[in-house]
């Protein structure tokens, strides 16, 4: 049994594949607590289904692209036997993770979004860096990024750890805080390898909504 908060179809609003129609599938609970976080409500809320509960919903839905979100959800071993049964149903399959788990077991068709914490989330300390070791040229590497500060300290890794090489870099404003102007005048001045990425889903919608 695996704890789900939600699924619902939408489409990516971020990462590389934004705008593509995608099933999400939103695992209960997180072992971080950042300060900007935008789903606390799935911390605690959800209820328990199997795999196959959980495949038959998403085949209703008729869509191949499936991303399993949190919260964390590596926190619950039963994620991996799910991603396996998805990719052996022939969705492409995508994970987004906060970086503090290792990624060893996840099966290497799942393209895999590592949220790295910068300082301004407050949970820096947790990233696992040996993760930027097990990613491919299909992997996502993401910053949310505060302030001037946070860019800085995303520059530093990024470059000191040649995370451009591996996988796709994406920089992330944190929605209301940061202008979207500064931090692109940041990455031209720096020449900075990465992509700009905007959560398209609250532009779209209220930025409160949920299941969107």
């Amino acid at each position: 049994m695996i704890k789900i908060n939600e699924i619902y179809l939408s489409v990516q609003g971020e990462s590389s594949h934004t705008g593509l129609p995608c099933v999400f599938i939103r695992l209960t609970g997180c072992n971080l607590r950042c300060s900007w976080c935008d789903t606390a409500y799935a911390f605690h809320e959800g209820k328990n289904m199997s795999i196959d509960e959980i495949l038959g919903k998403v085949s209703g839905f008729g869509v191949s692209l499936v991303e399993i979100t949190g919260g964390e959800p590596l926190m619950q071993d039963s994620v991996y036997p799910l991603m396996e049964k998805l990719i052996e149903k022939g969705h492409r399959v995508m994970l987004e993770t906060g970086g503090s788990i290792s990624l060893e077991r996840v099966p290497k068709e799942v393209i895999k979004i590592m949220d790295l914490k910068c300082p301004g989330s407050g949970e820096q300390e947790k990233n696992h860096l040996e993760n930027l070791k097990l990613l491919s040229p299909d992997d996502e590497v993401k910053f949310v990024i505060l302030d001037r500060k946070d860019y800085e300290w995303s520059r530093d890794l990024i470059k000191k750890h040649k995370i451009n090489e591996t996988a796709h870099i994406l920089l992330s404003p944190v929605f209301e805080k940061l202008d979207l102007k500064d931090l692109v005048k940041w990455m031209l001045e720096d020449r900075l390898p990465v992509r700009l990425q905007t959560q398209l889903h609250k532009i779209i919608w209220d930025k409160n909504t949920i299941g969107v």
